[in-house]
């Protein structure tokens, strides 16, 4: 069966990002003479919208100084400036998704808010018209976290981008950000992010509160990162699997069949890749074009062909071209960012496998059925930055705690970003609310009418 995964899921990419401790924070443009500041050049119509302007914001390569050059980032606005509640910066995920193509879709969610805010996107560093094209990379792993990459394809990859690896991180991207809010002459901002979104999002919250209004954070990454082993996940999808068991009253274990399947066949990655995608796009899993759970049972059984299918349809690489997704800039940034079991980015390259298999030995076994523990350190994230250079890491925000009002929605049946993140970020935002939305996988803004409703509700309150 040819299933696709193409551009319709790029808004939920997966994510994994953590903050590191390290350099100083990425400092936003100084104030030149006159009070200028930053400023959005070239308005010109954006295609396909209306009442909306497109513009560039250029912004330093470099925010140390080190190495010349700009970037010009687009941004698209819309023109009532005078919205009565200020600019709404809505971010996409990944990291390595643009902005720009995603605007319409996510205010056709939000109709409500489009009256009261004025909508606004950026196509983040490395993304987009500056995206980073990394050919291997990219044929190799396209959207994908958990895909993992050979080794040379992460090789050439960071050749290719040279020193300039070290200018992606989160913090330069908040960075950004804040340029972007003097350009829009805005005294806050409100941030509503998705995934991989969340985490920037956040990270603006603790770095600039004075300058948040308020906060959604939709599929939620932790603020202070994630780890890189994905545990959380692989623990959440025991749970996934035998609700859905439950609502479609199946007769078995899927749960267990899985675990059957994996450890027979020693395809943990692929199987746990393929389940990330279907609680993106079936997070019921009860799509009768796909049959997930039917497909892992006669699996167990020993008919693999049909669970075979699945996973080579939803785990061969896509074909996603850098503009609409970076892999060059997701490998970057994540390798930068990610609290690692090696530690951060500056660790030597020479004993991070040894410290990727003490960790995955430390995995207590049942947390992570019915995976086997090898699933958490063999899937992309750490395969794909085992072997990245040694980089500047993302450097810690100056804040810890989210202090201005912030949503968090998250859906139940989410793999790429699990409950559990929600849940402990709630448990520790003074401000915080949490919205779990029953049935909802990844991205619940635009895929459920739910999640969408407490959105507006939360930002129009």
């Amino acid at each position: 069966m040819a299933l696709n995964r193409r551009t319709g899921l790029l808004t939920a990419a997966l994510i994994t990002i953590a903050a590191c401790t390290g350099a100083a924070p990425a400092q936003s443009t100084p104030e030149r003479g006159g009070g200028s500041g930053p400023r959005l050049t070239d308005p010109r119509p954006c295609p396909g919208l209306t009442d909306v302007t497109c513009s560039d914001l250029t912004v330093p390569l470099d925010r140390g100084g080190k190495q010349p050059g700009t970037l010009k980032l687009q941004v698209a606005a819309g023109n009532n400036t005078d919205a009565p509640r200020g600019v709404l910066l809505l971010l996409t995920g990944g990291p390595g998704q643009p902005g720009l193509p995603y605007y319409k879709s996510l205010a056709e969610r939000l109709p409500e808010v489009v009256k009261q805010y004025r909508l606004v996107m950026i196509d983040q560093r490395g993304t987009g018209g500056t995206a980073i094209d990394c050919p291997d990379l990219q044929k190799e792993v396209g959207s994908s976290d958990t895909a993992v990459p050979g080794k040379a394809a992460v090789g050439a990859c960071a050749r290719i981008l040279g020193g300039t690896r070290n200018l992606y991180t989160t913090s330069d991207t908040v960075a950004d950000f804040e340029d972007l809010r003097r350009a829009l002459k805005a005294p806050k901002m409100t941030l509503d992010g998705v995934s991989y979104g969340t985490f920037t999002a956040a990270q603006y919250g603790l770095t600039h509160p004075q300058r948040t209004a308020r906060l959604v954070l939709d599929s939620v990454v932790p603020s202070d990162g994630a780890g890189a082993l994905y545990e959380d996940s692989l623990h959440h999808t025991r749970s996934v699997l035998r609700t859905a068991c439950a609502e479609q009253s199946c007769g078995y274990d899927p749960a267990k069949d899985l675990a059957t399947v994996v450890r027979r066949d020693g395809n943990g990655v692929d199987v746990f890749s393929m389940l990330v995608i279907a609680s993106i796009i079936d997070p019921k899993l009860d799509n009768p074009n796909f049959k997930f759970l039917d497909a892992i049972h006669r699996s167990a059984a020993g008919d693999t062909e049909p669970l075979d299918q699945l996973i080579d349809g939803f785990t061969s690489p896509d074909g996603t071209p850098p503009e609409l997704f970076s892999s060059g800039l997701h490998a970057a940034t994540l390798c930068a960012d990610t609290r690692f079991p090696w530690g951060g980015a500056a660790a030597p390259v020479e004993g991070r496998e040894k410290a990727l298999r003490k960790a995955v030995q430390r995995i207590k076994p049942s947390y992570v059925w019915p995976f086997e523990r090898a699933t958490a350190g063999d899937q992309g994230i750490p395969q794909t930055c085992l072997n990245w250079p040694r980089s500047r890491p993302n450097p810690a925000p100056p804040h810890t705690t989210l202090t201005m009002p912030v949503l968090l929605l998250q859906g139940d049946r989410d793999l790429s970003t699990p409950m559990r993140w929600a849940q402990d970020l709630a448990a520790k935002t003074p401000r915080g609310e949490l919205a779990l939305i029953e049935g909802a996988g990844h991205s619940v803004q635009r895929r459920s009418d739910a999640g969408a409703k407490a959105a507006q509700e939360f930002l129009l309150r």
